[in-house]
Parts: structure tokens; C-alpha cells; sequence
């Protein structure tokens, strides 16, 4: 049932709650520069570096219903509170590493610690300002606005962590800060209210070794020859599994009902295709600004700054008027529209680029895109669910942006792998002919969400859809 007195400490507990935000976005977009750095200390080789992003992801995405549905059981800030604990001890696990396998351990870690904290605190969000729609909107507008500079601030400081002391402290940054959220929990945040029923952990197994299997698979099918083929039909079968145990179990993990809810399908579909193009994107283009255009760490990561710092701008100052005023859809699609545009722009960039020529327009367009789309994109996924079930609705737009952004960065990566030459004797023409492929991957992924936004999204009047900001 929705709260309906208003809680006084909520803004505090918004603040709280936003820097909770900022710091697992900080988690994800901070090593994004470091990567060539940990390549070679670590001895990763191309499609292995994926897995410092695919380690994180695949616990996040796969692990976030039953974060959702823990929530809902236990009590939201019990879990956004264990959740922390996880992904500070595990920073600190990543931040010691001295192997792939303890780095890669300390990321799926992360990723499991993120999947507690992201559905406990959107649903505390819903909770805390569910009786009002002004400011439930201007709560999501900071919400998104935190994303935005854990963004801008990750690939700043990962520039400089990188440049002027190691790439070790892009994750130890991390343990002082989870410290401080935690001490603040208990005099912020209101103990949530708890429900009976079962933990479907058959559920959360099969759908997250489901998708393991599919991202292995997809990411060593190129250096395997094919070899890797035949886990796709197991991938399939556990997901299939999945599916029958979610019908016949009493108290399943995902009750298929909730698909149900207007526009709940189509907001998920979108979201996992936006993230099957921003993160390759964003993969792939710190990659290009040091390995092909020679920029340091610290450039490269001053370099990605106008992007991020465009993206926070905007869902701040913009998103909840253009919301008001065109609708949820609209923003959707032309957002969507604007990513892929720039992903086709960075397709086509060339060996000697020039940053500020073929960079810098492109990044902008992109980030434009991200503002207009990721807002409505979270709205339009959680808007139909009842009460009870935003835990679950936000789980599971979560979700859906992990598994895509995970399945996304395989296909890419395996593109970009297919897609290197030898480049005429020349090894950074193969890097960059790979790096072209994925970027128009990504565009594919980004064009195809924006139709399928256009087709599937029911339309609401402006007036109707919850402003932000």
C-alpha cells in the first residue's frame, strides 16, 4: 500500500539514497579509463578485458530480482545496507588484486553488492514519495541526476587515479566512501516493513548461470572457432527453465503477471537494448582515445567529461520539462534516434582523428541521447506496476539494463574481434577496423530500440506522465 503521511526525513533520506547512486555508477564508470592500465599489468587480452565489465554486470543483472525480492521480504534498507557492505568489502578486494582471477572475483562481488542496493533504493524512492507526483518526479530527476555525475566524476578520477597512482585505488576509492553510507543508514533511513513468503533461489541459479553461459559463449566464439557454440542451447534451456519454474512455483521469483502492466514489457525491451548500445560505446570509445589516438589517462578521461557532464545537465535542467511538455514516448525515441546517429558518426572515425573534429561532436550526441532516453525509459518501465510491486518493477528495469548492457558488450566485442585485421601490417588498422564494427553493432542495437520504442510504447498525454526535475 502507498504511503500516504509524508516521511520528514525523506529528502534527507533522498540525499542518502542519490549518493548511494553515484557511488555504484562512480563503481562502474571509474575503471572504464583504467582499462589499458589494468590490460597490461594484468596480461588480459582483448575479449578478456571485457570481463572486468561483464564480472560486474552479469552478478548485477542476474542477482537484481532476487534483490528486488529480498527487498520486499526482509525490508529495503536491511538489503540496501548489506548491499553496501558487499560491494565496499568487495572494492577493497578488487583494489589488492593481484590476478585476473582475484580482480574478476572482486568484480562479480561488486556486482552482487549492486544488485541488493539498486532495487532496495528505487523502491524506497517509490515508497518515500509515492503520495505525491510532483515530487516523486523531481526525486527521479535527482536520482538520474546522481547517475549522471557518478559518471562524470568516475571517468575524471579514473583519469587521474590512473595518471598519478594506480589503477588499484579506482577501486579502493570506493571502501571510505561505502563506510560513510553505511553510519548514515540507521539515522536516515526508516526501518522498512517486512512480508512473509519464500526466496525462489532455484529461480535466481538458473536465470543468472542462463545468462553467464550466453555472455561466455557469445565473448569465446570468435577465439574458440565455433567452439563455443554449443553452450548457446544450454543458455537457451536454462532459460527456458526459468521461464516453466516461474509458472509452476507458488511464489516465484518474477511472477510473469506483473507483465501485465501497461507498458512494462515494451519499457524493459527498450532499456535492454539502450544498454546493449551505451555500454559498448562506452567501452569502446575510452579504448579509442588511448590506444588509437595516444591520449594518456588523464586526457582521455577529461576527454569523456563533456560527455558526462552534458548527460547530468540535461536530465536536470530539461528531462522533466520536455517530459511535461511532449511525453515520455517522444523524449524515448528521438533520444534513442540521437544514440544511434552517434554511434553510426563513430563508426566511421578514422585512424588519425582529431578529438575535438570527430570525438567531441559525437560524444555530445550521444550524451544528449542518453538524457532524453534513460529517464523515460525508467518510467515507462515502472509506471504499471501496483504498489506492492515496485521492489519487482524496479529489479526488474534494472534488470533489463544489466542483461543487455552484459549480452550488448558480448556481441560487440565479439564483432570488434571478427572485425580486426591484420590492417595491411599495420596493427592499429585491425584495432581500429574492430572498434568500428562494434560501434555500428552498437548503433544496430540503438536504432532497433528506438523503432521498437515507436511500435510497442503506448502513448499517454503529456499532462498525464510524472514530471522530473
Amino acid at each position: 500500500m502507498q504511503q500516504l503521511i509524508p516521511d520528514p526525513k525523506r529528502w534527507a533520506a533522498l540525499a542518502l539514497l542519490c549518493a548511494a547512486q553515484f557511488i555504484v555508477i562512480l563503481d562502474t564508470s571509474i575503471i572504464g579509463v583504467a582499462l589499458p592500465a589494468m590490460q597490461r599489468d594484468l596480461g588480459f587480452s582483448a575479449s578478456g578485458l571485457s570481463w572486468i565489465f561483464n564480472a560486474y554486470v552479469i552478478a548485477f543483472g542476474g542477482l537484481l530480482l532476487l534483490g528486488g525480492r529480498l527487498g520486499d521480504l526482509l525490508g529495503a534498507r536491511r538489503i540496501f545496507a548489506s548491499g553496501f557492505a558487499i560491494l565496499t568489502a568487495a572494492s577493497l578486494l578488487a583494489g589488492l588484486a593481484h590476478s585476473q582471477d582475484m580482480l574478476l572475483a572482486g568484480r562479480a562481488l561488486q556486482g552482487v553488492g549492486a544488485a541488493l542496493i539498486a532495487p532496495s533504493a528505487l523502491a524506497i524512492i517509490m515508497r518515500l514519495f509515492g503520495h505525491d507526483g510532483a515530487e516523486l518526479g523531481k526525486a527521479f530527476g535527482l536520482w538520474g541526476a546522481a547517475a549522471a555525475a557518478g559518471g562524470s566524476a568516475g571517468v575524471f578520477l579514473g583519469g587521474v587515479i590512473t595518471e598519478w597512482m594506480t589503477w588499484q585505488w579506482t577501486f579502493l576509492i570506493n571502501v571510505p566512501l561505502g563506510l560513510l553510507v553505511l553510519a548514515l543508514v540507521p539515522a536516515v533511513l526508516r526501518k522498512s516493513a517486512c512480508s512473509s513468503g519464500a526466496v525462489d533461489w532455484f529461480g535466481a541459479i538458473s536465470v543468472t548461470g542462463a545468462l553467464v553461459t550466453l555472455v561466455y559463449a557469445i565473448v569465446t566464439i570468435e577465439s574458440a572457432s565455433l567452439g563455443s557454440v554449443p553452450l548457446l542451447p544450454v543458455s537457451a534451456g536454462l532459460f527456458a527453465v526459468f521461464l516453466i519454474s516461474q509458472f509452476v512455483r507458488r511464489e516465484p521469483l518474477l511472477p510473469l503477471s506483473i507483465f501485465k502492466a501497461k507498458n512494462l514489457a515494451a519499457g524493459n525491451f527498450v532499456m535492454a537494448l539502450l544498454g546493449a548500445a551505451w555500454i559498448p560505446l562506452w567501452f569502446f570509445l575510452n579504448l579509442y582515445l588511448q590506444q588509437i589516438l595516444g591520449l594518456s589517462a588523464l586526457a582521455s578521461g577529461l576527454a569523456l567529461l563533456p560527455m558526462t557532464i552534458t548527460i547530468m545537465l540535461v536530465m536536470v535542467g530539461f528531462s522533466g520539462k520536455l517530459i511535461g511538455r511532449f511525453g515520455a514516448k517522444t523524449n524515448l525515441v528521438l533520444g534513442l534516434l540521437l544514440m544511434a546517429g552517434a554511434l553510426v558518426m563513430f563508426a566511421n572515425l578514422p585512424l588519425n582523428g582529431s578529438y575535438v573534429a570527430h570525438v567531441l561532436p559525437a560524444s555530445m550526441l550521444a550524451a544528449l541521447g542518453m538524457a532524453l532516453a534513460y529517464i523515460p525509459t525508467t518510467m515507462t518501465g515502472m509506471a504499471g506496476a501496483r504498489p506492492e510491486e515496485t521492489g519487482l518493477a524496479s529489479g526488474l528495469i534494472n534488470t533489463s539494463y544489466q542483461v543487455g548492457s552484459a549480452i550488448g558488450l558480448a556481441i560487440m566485442v565479439a564483432l570488434s574481434t571478427s572485425g580486426s585485421g591484420p590492417g595491411g601490417g599495420h596493427a592499429a588498422e585491425g584495432m581500429l577496423a574492430g572498434f568500428q564494427a562494434a560501434f555500428l553493432g552498437a548503433g544496430i542495437a540503438a536504432g532497433a530500440a528506438a523503432f521498437a520504442a515507436l511500435v510497442c510504447v503506448a502513448s499517454a498525454s503529456p499532462q498525464r506522465e510524472v514530471p522530473v526535475g
